[in-house]
């Protein structure tokens, strides 16, 4: 038998959970607190029942009891009374149940056919755009996407834990440091004075890198990248937005074989320059690393992305190169309000997904020079703010070391300006010029 058409189907609900979930609060106003872990006046699939529900948060707002009294004169007072069946009706909710013990229960049903509701919703509106010949199929795709990802989004409920709960918890990664004995408790970024001071990149975090153009924030990303997905087998992924795949690979390459970037860019290599080349080759290509190149990246796309990257490839840890080439979803607004809603959804994703998420983002003109400060962060001060580790790279530019002495090593500073868990300093690396890559000076116990 053929199922009914959708639009002669009622929209999912279940009227006994709303009834019950409301009976309950006005039984036991504690329960308020119980219930708004699901739920919003929203959730509510009957206009009656969702007025209520609006009236008893008024009343909680005021910080005055809730019980059949108020709530019939909050209503009332309101013009509302009549309109969700009278104080007749008010009176019949909390006869339907006996206890607020299983409100969270009922709350729980009473979300999971809200969300079954909007799906459905987000479906028509879904088919309705594709049959528009006016729109892109990318753009119909992006917001279904991100309509999806809403309510995906909108499920992350959370509540209070208790301390002997989270004592357990820490407790147990603290014993599993000691039998392990790993040196570091994040991600090693290859540089040994970094990974002191940072002890690895943490699971959760939000850092940024920043300095002025051309000083090197893609060869130090790129670098420590290499360190972690070539070397520690550890899965990559890099989000670059400045700069093709392809080109990114070139430099990867030249980087691990030593060979000159000018050099393989005009293609004038030696014999020699092939071996070292096919090794690094076939390093790089043995690497769990991914790249994506897409410029100009909306948010919306790039947290999508990294989504399937973590669940799909393993991905342990993510760069994005740079962070103010990212496209807002809200063009109207100004730019620093763009680059701070970017920061906090990145920090927010870093949490999400559990790992950590580096950006690199360039500094302010009055940083050149001289050592770079938090002020320096371009655009937004969000993301001195919402970083919760900040990085500068800094070294003299313009030196004639510099422009005539490709072959030799640079010294350059790594300022860690800010790190919310640990201490802050300055430590130097090399910066080699021809092969656009970093490493740690040689001096440096590894």
């Amino acid at each position: 038998m053929a199922s009914a058409p959708l639009k002669d189907k009622v929209p999912p609900h279940n009227n006994d959970a709303e009834v019950a979930t409301l009976g309950a609060v006005l039984l036991d106003p504690d329960a308020l607190g119980r219930v708004l872990v699901y739920l919003r006046a929203d959730d509510f699939y009957r206009n009656a029942h969702t007025r209520i529900f609006q009236a008893i948060l008024a009343l909680s707002e005021r910080s005055e009891e809730i019980d059949l009294i108020t709530l019939t004169q909050e209503l009332k007072s309101e013009g509302a009374l009549e309109a969700v069946g009278g104080a007749g009706y008010i009176s019949s909710l909390t006869s339907s149940v006996p206890t607020s013990a299983n409100v969270e229960y009922y709350a729980r049903i009473v979300r999971e056919q809200s969300i079954r509701r909007k799906l459905v919703r987000i479906s028509q509106e879904i088919i309705a755009d594709s049959f528009d010949d006016t729109r892109e199929s990318r753009y119909v795709i992006e917001d279904a996407e991100r309509k999806i990802f809403d309510i995906a989004e909108s499920q992350n409920t959370s509540s209070f834990q208790k301390a002997r709960d989270i004592v357990e918890k820490t407790v147990e990664a603290i014993e599993k440091l000691y039998h392990t004995r790993d040196n570091y408790t994040g991600i090693p970024s290859g540089f040994p004075a970094l990974d002191n001071m940072l002890s690895g990149f943490q699971d959760s975090e939000f850092i940024i890198i920043g300095a002025r153009p051309s000083v090197g924030k893609t060869a130090l990303a790129l670098s420590m990248a290499a360190n972690i997905s070539i070397r520690q087998k550890v899965p990559v992924g890099i989000f670059t937005l400045e700069m093709s795949a392809m080109a990114l690979m070139q430099r990867l390459i030249a980087s691990e074989a030593r060979i000159g970037s000018q050099t393989i860019r005009t293609g004038m290599l030696k014999p020699s320059d092939f071996k070292n080349l096919t090794d690094a080759a076939g390093l790089i290509y043995e690497a769990p690393l991914w790249i994506t190149d897409t410029p100009n990246m909306k948010l919306l796309d790039l947290r999508s992305q990294a989504r399937r990257m973590v669940s799909q490839q393993g991905i342990k840890i993510i760069f994005v190169d740079y962070i103010t080439l990212i496209t807002s979803e809200n063009m109207d607004l100004p730019r620093h309000e763009q680059i701070a809603e970017i920061s906090r959804s990145l920090k927010a994703l870093a949490r999400e997904l559990e790992i950590p998420i580096i950006a690199l983002s360039q500094l302010t003109r009055d940083s050149e020079g001289k050592r770079p400060t938090l002020a320096n962060i371009r655009e937004s001060g969000s993301l001195e703010q919402d970083a919760d580790v900040v990085i500068f790279l800094h070294r003299e530019r313009g030196t004639e070391r510099e422009n005539n002495e490709q072959l030799n090593n640079i010294e350059t500073e790594l300022v860690v300006a800010k790190q919310r868990n640990g201490p802050v300093g300055t430590i130097k690396i090399a910066f080699i010029p021809r092969y656009t890559k970093f490493e740690s000076l040689a001096e440096e116990p590894v």
